[in-house]
């Protein structure tokens, strides 16, 4: 099975990080991968997505035009990559940042308080493991015990005190579904 992700944000909310953590996760579980970043020249509070594809076979192409699950952090994503999904898609969108519900019916939509989870941890940036945990209690494609072993293969070596905060994030907004 072949199941298309779109995480979608502002630059700073730890997208690509995101992606890579989920791409990472799924490669320890012996699953094909592709990870593919996508972000404006600004960078920093500028848009910001990428899309990974995990399957049991191999992978032609890593775009993701229409995706089977989206993972939505701020309101600017949600209006460009709500209309893109698939019917019968997934969407797992940050409540603490999106103003409106999801307008298609088709679409299986989960609202997670992400930010104001990470805040309640003590660090609002521990967001995107918040909204990461939440995906991975919705779609069950990789495990939470997974993803919280390949923290130590995706944060970098200056940021490994963050691993902690992190783990915590990922387990907190699994158990907010």
């Amino acid at each position: 099975m072949t199941t298309k992700i779109i995480i979608a944000g502002f630059g700073g909310q730890g997208i690509i990080l995101t992606g890579k953590l989920l791409a990472y996760s799924a490669m320890r579980e012996g699953k094909e991968v592709t990870h593919f970043p996508s972000y404006g020249a600004e960078v920093r509070g500028g848009t910001c997505n990428c899309s990974v594809i995990i399957s049991d076979k191999a992978i032609a192409s890593p775009v993701v035009s229409e995706p089977d699950v989206a993972l939505v952090f701020n309101q600017p994503s949600k209006n460009k990559f709500e209309s893109k999904c698939k019917g019968d898609s997934k969407i797992i969108l940050n409540k603490s940042l999106i103003d409106n519900k999801v307008a298609r019916n088709d679409l299986e939509s989960f609202y997670v308080d992400a930010t104001n989870i990470a805040d309640s941890l003590g660090n609002t940036r521990a967001t995107n493991m918040v909204m990461l945990g939440a995906f991975i209690k919705a779609t069950n494609l990789v495990r939470l015990e997974t993803m919280i072993d390949a923290l130590n293969d995706v944060i970098s070596s200056r940021n490994k005190a963050l691993i902690e905060i992190n783990a915590k994030a990922l387990k907190a907004g699994y158990d907010s579904l």
